[in-house]
């Protein structure tokens, strides 16, 4: 059964969580599309300006990190966003953990206790929810167009890895999510409030309030057969691993920082990509 997204919904639950009279972004609704990163950079190429949002409620070629294909069944939330932040290349990064902090504290704002599973995933009761993937355009050293790639669990099935929102809340006398269209709501607004903590605020205070919702902190993992234990995350999004070395004399602690796709990090069943 197709789901059906009720654009004049979404747009009255974002007018009234924000005081928007006038939506700051140009919606975009499909039932389905091959990927709404993609989709979106085919917009933009024909002119749709900053801002504007592709939304749909499946993708039959969904793109993930590291070229992972993204499973996207009918019944979840895949959306994407354009922004134009002003960034060097190297930092690009920071898109995807304030993108991450954003859509995680909306949706603790909502009622659901969702957390960050480094890099880019959102997790609840240990499980996959969604992910994140950012998209960029360089030009000279610096971003020039950058697309935020968000899928969320909403109705669609999912692995034993996996969790989605009506799995979840199938629980509790009153849903803390009523509807996809509250969930879209909450995603957008947190992309949005991500991209304001970090440029007004600064990427230290944005990196200190992702650590709060990390839930990798205090995980043992092991690098080349050496143990050691996640301590935070860089501002260039990289695992900050603390290793213990021994000597005949002495214990030294050394920390390493970890490339995003380098180890995975896992979920209580077997570890599925994003």
């Amino acid at each position: 059964m197709p789901v059906e997204f009720d654009r004049q919904k979404l747009e009255l639950a974002l007018k009234a969580a924000r005081n928007w009279e006038n939506l700051p972004f140009s919606l975009h609704i499909f039932d389905s599309v091959t990927s709404t990163n993609q989709t979106l950079w085919n917009l933009l190429a024909q002119g749709e300006k900053t801002r504007s949002v592709v939304i749909a409620t499946q993708q039959t070629a969904g793109r993930g990190q590291w070229g992972r294909q993204w499973i996207s069944h009918t019944g979840g939330l895949y959306l994407s966003m354009a922004i134009a932040p002003k960034l060097e290349a190297s930092a690009s990064y920071q898109l995807t953990l304030a993108s991450a902090w954003g859509i995680a504290s909306q949706l603790r704002c909502c009622g659901v206790d969702v957390g960050i599973k480094w890099p880019n995933d959102l997790v609840l009761n240990g499980r996959k929810l969604g992910g994140i993937l950012t998209e960029t355009k360089i030009n000279n050293g610096y971003i020039t167009q950058a697309v935020i790639g968000v899928g969320i669990n909403w109705t669609n099935p999912v692995p034993e890895t996996g969790i989605n929102l009506e799995m979840w809340q199938a629980s509790y006398a009153t849903k803390p999510i009523s509807c996809l269209e509250i969930l879209t709501s909450a995603v957008l607004r947190g992309i949005e409030s991500g991209m304001e903590c970090l440029v007004q605020e600064g990427i230290n205070i944005l990196l200190s309030r992702y650590l709060e919702l990390l839930t990798n902190v205090g995980d043992k993992v092991y690098i080349n057969d050496l143990a050691g234990t996640v301590v935070g995350v860089t501002s260039q999004g990289k695992l900050r691993v603390s290793l213990e070395t021994y000597d005949t004399t002495d214990i030294k602690t050394t920390e390493l920082y970890i490339e995003p796709g380098t180890i995975s990090l896992g979920y209580r069943k077997s570890s599925v990509p994003l």
